[in-house]
C-alpha cells in the first residue's frame, strides 16, 4: 500500500523536522464535546472536526442532516430529496458514519436505507458536531467512518436564571417553503424547565433540467430534451418535532429527563413500487405518475435522560451518564394504502468516569450497552426481524505537556445479531495512538493511527429482497465476518496574526471490506438488477483542507478571504466502490461590517469518471452562493438574514446518491428569514 506508507513517512517526517520548540502557552479554546468525556480543544485535536454552532443552523437551509452539513470538507450527502439526506464523510456512509443525538445513538432506521430520514431536524439542535475519521473508541464500531453528533439543550446542565428563548422563522423560494422553531428555558431554584418545538413545511422543489440526467438517457437510448426547467415530483415534505425536559442542578452535579416527538411526512423521488423492472420515462410527469409516487409517514417518541456527577473516587472525579429510548415506526405509503412498515425500539446507555487531571494527565474509562429491535413489515421488507444486543468497554488516555503530547485508547465490543432463523456474535476489539507537538506560537501537528473493527448490519448478513431505495435486489451474506481498518492521519493547525488554518490528510487500509456489488443478474419479479454484499479488501486516502486569511480589520469591521478543498480516492480489490464523491473547492469573501455580515461564495465540485460497474459518471459543477445577515435595530437580539443558494441555477447532481440521475440538487433559490433570542 504505497500511498499508505508514503503518507506515514512524510507525516512522520514532518513532526521530526519541525524547528526548535517555542514557548508557545497552551490556549483552552471552545471544548469538542464529541470527542472525549475530558476535555479536548478544537485546535488541539488529533481528529479532523468541524462545529456548527446555533448561530450557523439559524441560516443554515431547511433541510435533512447531510443537506445542512454537506459542504463542508470531507463531507457529503446522500441526498434522497429533501425529506431523507444522512452525511457521507471521506466517500463513506450508511453504518459505517454514526449519527448521534447527545452522544447516544438514534435508535432509527436511517442507516439502513438512503430513503429512511434522520428522526432528529438540525434545527433542533444547539450544535453539531462531526468528526471526520476513526472514532470508534468512544462510540463503537459503528464510527469506523466518523461521528456526526446533534447536540440540543432539553436537558440543561447549569443552573438558569429567568426566562430565555429563541425563536426563528425563514422562507424559501425554490420550494415554497417555510420553517419556524422556537426554543424555551427557565429556571426556578435549581430546576430547570425546557420546551421546543419546530415545524417545517415544502412543496416539491424546482430545478433548471430535466430530472432524469443527460447521462442516463443517452445510455438509454433516449433524446435528450435539454436544459428545461421543471420540478422533481414527490418531494414534498411536512416535518413537525417538539419536547420538553426537566432537569436538577445542584452543587455536585445534574440529573435530567426529556422526551420528544417526531412526525413526518414527506415524498421519495423516484421510488415507485409499480416501475419496478420497468423504469418511468414518462419527462411530462403526468397526474398518475405522482400519485404512484411513495410518501413515507414517519413517528417516532424518545425519551433521553442524562446527569453527571463530581465525586472523590480514587483516580476518578466525575460520573457522566446517558441514555435514550426510543420508539420508531414509518409506513411507506403509496396511493394512501401501506406497502412497507419499519419498526424500531430499542436503548441504549453510556457511563463514564472521568479521571483528575494530573500534570496534563486526562482519561477516562467507559462502558455503553444497546439492545434494540428491528422488524420490516411488507412489499419491500428486505431484512427480516432482527434483534441487536451491544456492549462495549473502552478507555481513553492522553498526556498534554504543553509543547508535546502522546494519547491513545483501547475497545473492546461484543455485538449479538438474531433473527428467527439464524443468529451471529462478535467479539471487536479496537485500539488507537498519537502523538502531537506545539512547535511554535500558533502550531499544532498531529499524527495519529488506529485500528478499528466493525460488526456487520442486518442488511448486510441478512438482506433478501427488492429494495427500490437503492434499485437493487440485494443479497446479505450470513457469513460475513468483521471489517477491520487501519489508518493514519496527519493534521496541521495554524492560527496566528490573520492566518487560519486547518489540514487534514489520511489513509485507510480495509481488511474484509464489506461491499455491495451487482452481480450482472436481475431478479425475474421485481426486475431490479442483484446485488451482493461480500468481503474485499480496500484502501481510501485524501485530504481536506480551510484557510482563512483576514485581509483588513478595523476595529468591529474586517474583511476575509476563506477557501476549503478535499478529496478522497477509494479502490478495492473488485475495482472503484460506488458513489465516491468527486474533489471540491470553495471560496468565500467575508465582510463584516459589525452590525452586518456579508458572504459570496463560490463552490466547484469536479467530475467523477471513476466509477463502479454498471455506475454513470457525474458531470462537474460551479454553483454561486450569496448571504447578509444583520442586527439593524436597537435590539441586536433581532438578527434578519437572507441568502441565494445557486445563483447561477446550475445543475448540480451529488455523486454520493443514490438518485443522482433521477433528482438533481434544486436550482436558484432565494431564503429570507428573522432570528430573536432573549
Amino acid at each position: 500500500m504505497s500511498k499508505f506508507h508514503l503518507l506515514a513517512a512524510s507525516g512522520i517526517a514532518a513532526l521530526i523536522g519541525t524547528p526548535a520548540w517555542a514557548d508557545a502557552a497552551k490556549e483552552v479554546s471552545e471544548v469538542v464535546v464529541t470527542a472525549a468525556p475530558y476535555v479536548v480543544s478544537m485546535d488541539s485535536s488529533t481528529t479532523s472536526v468541524e462545529v456548527l454552532r446555533r448561530d450557523d443552523l439559524d441560516t443554515a437551509p431547511a433541510a435533512g442532516l447531510g443537506d445542512v452539513l454537506s459542504g463542508l470538507p470531507g463531507v457529503r450527502s446522500t441526498f434522497f430529496g429533501p425529506g431523507a439526506s444522512r452525511p457521507v464523510i471521506r466517500g463513506l456512509a450508511g453504518p459505517r458514519v454514526m449519527v448521534l443525538t447527545n452522544g447516544v445513538g438514534m435508535i432509527d432506521a436511517s442507516a439502513l436505507s438512503p430513503d429512511h430520514q434522520v428522526a432528529t431536524d438540525p434545527q433542533e439542535a444547539e450544535r453539531i458536531e462531526v468528526l471526520r475519521g476513526p472514532s470508534a473508541l468512544a462510540y463503537g464500531g459503528s464510527a469506523i467512518g466518523g461521528v456526526v453528533n446533534i447536540i440540543d439543550d432539553r436537558i440543561s446542565d447549569k443552573v438558569v436564571q429567568g426566562f430565555h428563548g429563541r425563536m426563528l422563522a425563514a422562507t424559501s423560494t425554490v420550494d415554497d417553503g417555510t420553517t419556524a422553531s422556537a426554543a424555551f428555558k427557565a429556571g426556578v431554584g435549581n430546576w430547570v424547565f425546557s420546551l421546543d418545538g419546530l415545524r417545517r413545511e415544502s412543496s416539491n422543489y424546482d430545478i433548471p433540467v430535466p430530472a432524469e440526467s443527460r447521462r442516463a438517457m443517452q445510455a438509454e437510448g433516449e433524446a435528450y430534451p435539454g436544459p428545461n426547467g421543471s420540478s422533481v415530483e414527490n418531494t414534498a415534505v411536512d416535518l413537525y418535532a417538539y419536547g420538553g425536559g426537566v432537569s436538577y442542578v445542584g452543587e455536585k452535579g445534574f440529573l435530567g429527563l426529556a422526551v420528544k416527538r417526531t412526525d413526518s411526512t414527506y415524498g421519495v423521488p423516484g421510488h415507485s413500487h409499480e416501475a419496478h423492472g420497468d423504469h418511468d420515462h414518462d419527462h411530462d410527469h403526468d397526474h398518475e405518475e405522482e400519485e404512484g409516487g411513495v410518501v413515507i409517514d414517519l413517528k417516532q417518541t424518545r425519551y433521553d435522560l442524562r446527569g453527571g456527577l463530581d465525586l472523590d473516587l480514587g483516580v476518578f472525579n466525575q460520573l457522566k451518564v446517558s441514555a435514550g429510548y426510543a420508539d420508531y415506526e414509518h409506513a411507506e405509503l403509496e396511493n394512501g394504502v401501506v406497502g412497507t412498515r419499519f419498526l424500531s425500539d430499542g436503548w441504549e446507555a453510556r457511563a463514564e468516569l472521568v479521571q483528575v487531571e494530573r500534570v496534563g494527565w486526562q482519561g477516562a474509562v467507559g462502558f455503553q450497552a444497546l439492545s434494540r429491535n428491528l422488524d420490516a413489515v411488507g412489499d419491500e421488507a428486505y431484512v427480516p426481524s432482527t434483534e441487536t444486543k451491544e456492549y462495549g468497554v473502552f478507555t481513553l488516555q492522553r498526556l498534554d505537556r504543553d509543547t508535546w503530547g502522546v494519547e491513545g485508547g483501547l475497545r473492546l465490543d461484543h455485538r449479538e445479531l438474531k433473527t428467527p432463523d439464524m443468529s451471529r456474535d462478535f467479539t471487536n476489539v479496537s485500539a488507537s495512538i498519537g502523538a502531537f507537538l506545539r512547535p511554535a506560537d500558533g502550531w499544532f501537528l498531529g499524527l495519529s493511527g488506529s485500528r478499528t473493527s466493525r460488526a456487520p448490519t442486518e442488511a448486510e448478513l441478512f438482506a433478501n429482497g427488492a429494495h427500490a431505495a437503492t434499485r437493487g435486489f440485494e443479497v446479505g451474506d450470513p457469513n460475513l465476518d468483521s471489517e477491520v481498518s487501519y489508518s493514519l492521519d496527519a493534521t496541521i493547525h495554524y492560527g496566528a496574526g490573520p492566518w487560519e488554518a486547518d489540514l487534514h490528510a489520511f489513509a485507510v487500509k480495509y481488511d474484509g471490506f464489506i461491499d455491495l456489488r451487482a452481480t450482472g443478474a436481475e431478479d425475474p419479479v421485481s426486475g431490479f438488477a442483484i446485488y451482493d454484499y461480500l468481503q474485499t479488501d480496500a484502501e481510501f486516502y485524501g485530504a481536506e483542507a480551510e484557510v482563512s486569511y483576514r485581509l483588513w480589520q478595523d476595529g468591529d469591521r474586517s474583511f476575509s478571504l476563506e477557501g476549503a478543498a478535499d478529496y478522497v480516492h477509494g479502490e478495492t480489490d473488485l475495482g472503484v466502490p460506488a458513489r465516491i464523491p468527486p474533489w471540491s473547492v470553495t471560496g468565500r469573501a467575508v465582510f463584516d461590517g459589525g452590525w452586518w455580515t456579508g458572504k459570496l461564495e463560490l463552490r466547484q465540485v469536479g467530475e467523477q469518471d471513476r466509477v463502479a460497474d454498471f455506475e454513470l459518471p457525474t458531470d462537474s459543477y460551479r454553483m454561486i452562493n450569496a448571504s447578509l445577515s444583520a442586527t439593524p435595530f436597537d435590539d441586536k437580539n433581532l438578527k434578519l438574514f437572507a441568502e441565494a443558494r445557486n445563483i447561477n441555477n446550475a445543475e448540480a447532481r451529488e455523486h454520493a446518491s443514490f438518485l443522482k440521475d433521477l433528482a438533481p440538487l434544486p436550482g436558484r433559490n432565494f431564503r429570507i428569514g428573522a432570528g430573536y433570542k432573549f
